[in-house]
């Protein structure tokens, strides 16, 4: 992220929960998913989110997408069909960035941003199952992103050059190291894994680099031709499909892998008029939805926020 864009973020936990609340009401959305064959009609560019609900990641399951605030935490739930939601479970007053579900066990992890922890929410009830404070209080962090493997939920920190991973209620840290470049600025971003599935990928948003990551932390950069991308931020793999959101540029670049994640070539760029700080991306159906953060834009109870979809099919 640029420097401004960091402030924004960081700034945003200044906003109150109640403010939060209040907008986030039932609300419809401008566009509801009910999907679409190749012969269907054209995909609705805009689903509205609550006014002053300023979301950073999204995480989809069957037809709902979870979205977590950057204000004090709350988790939303929006129907993807209906264009209907509402908040499931109270934030803890800190961020809720990065998100993934475990959809056998009906859970959402969920990572804490500057305040350096995680937890774990039951889907069914909007308690919070589990916490887990990554970095010790008061020091700087910025618990990113989340990914849920065999070897358990790995998030990133975006100021350390460490990765974290808990598993039955264990935290291991996993230090970064090979050829990973640590910066001053915001670095381990968006995570998922090779398309064989033995190790990690994760992009850098400072140095715009894409790493292959060993489940030791062992990094070594993926050959994109000589190309890196523009402040990076989440991340999607479909098969030997990654796209990469790029905030900053108001993009999302598509690459393709070989089998190992050693290379790749960045294919073609996504663009749409709706873009203002994209951070996140997940499917529904034919369909790509991605999260715009408006780092830029003041948070406040009237400011407003939505997704871009995005035709999927191509």
């Amino acid at each position: 992220m640029t420097t401004s864009l960091r402030r924004a973020v960081l700034g945003a936990g200044a906003f109150t929960t109640a403010a939060v609340l209040v907008a986030c009401s039932l609300v419809p959305a401008v566009a509801a998913d009910r999907g679409s064959g190749r012969g269907g009609g054209q995909v609705p560019a805009r689903v509205d989110l609550p006014d002053g609900f300023p979301p950073e990641s999204i995480a989809i399951e069957n037809g709902t997408a979870y979205l977590g605030s950057r204000a004090d935490g709350d988790i939303y739930a929006l129907d993807l069909a209906t264009g209907r939601g509402g908040v499931i479970s109270q934030g803890p007053g800190t961020q809720s960035l990065g998100l993934a579900v475990d959809s056998r066990r009906r859970r959402l992890y969920v990572a804490g941003g500057v305040a350096g922890d995680a937890r774990v929410v039951d889907l069914r009830t909007g308690a919070v199952l589990a916490s887990y404070q990554l970095v010790p209080k008061g020091t700087p962090a910025f618990v990113n992103d989340v990914l849920l493997t065999e070897r358990g939920a790995v998030f990133t920190d975006s100021v350390h050059d460490v990765l974290y991973r808990v598993q039955d209620g264990r935290v291991e840290n996993v230090p970064l190291h090979g050829e990973w470049v640590q910066t001053p600025e915001y670095n381990a971003n968006g995570i998922t894994t090779t398309p064989d599935g033995r190790a990690l990928l994760v992009v850098n948003s400072t140095t715009g680099g894409l790493y292959r990551v060993e489940h030791d932390g062992r990094a070594t950069e993926v050959d994109l031709g000589g190309r890196t991308f523009v402040h990076p931020d989440g991340v999607l793999r479909e098969g030997r499909t990654l796209y990469v959101v790029q905030n900053a540029a108001n993009s999302v670049a598509v690459v393709r892998l070989d089998q190992s994640a050693t290379r790749g070539e960045v294919a073609r760029t996504l663009a749409a008029e709706g873009f203002d700080v994209p951070t996140a991306i997940a499917r529904s159906r034919d369909r790509l939805y991605v999260t715009n953060a408006r780092f830029q834009v003041q948070v406040s109870p009237t400011t407003e926020y939505w997704l871009t979809a995005l035709d999927g099919r191509g």
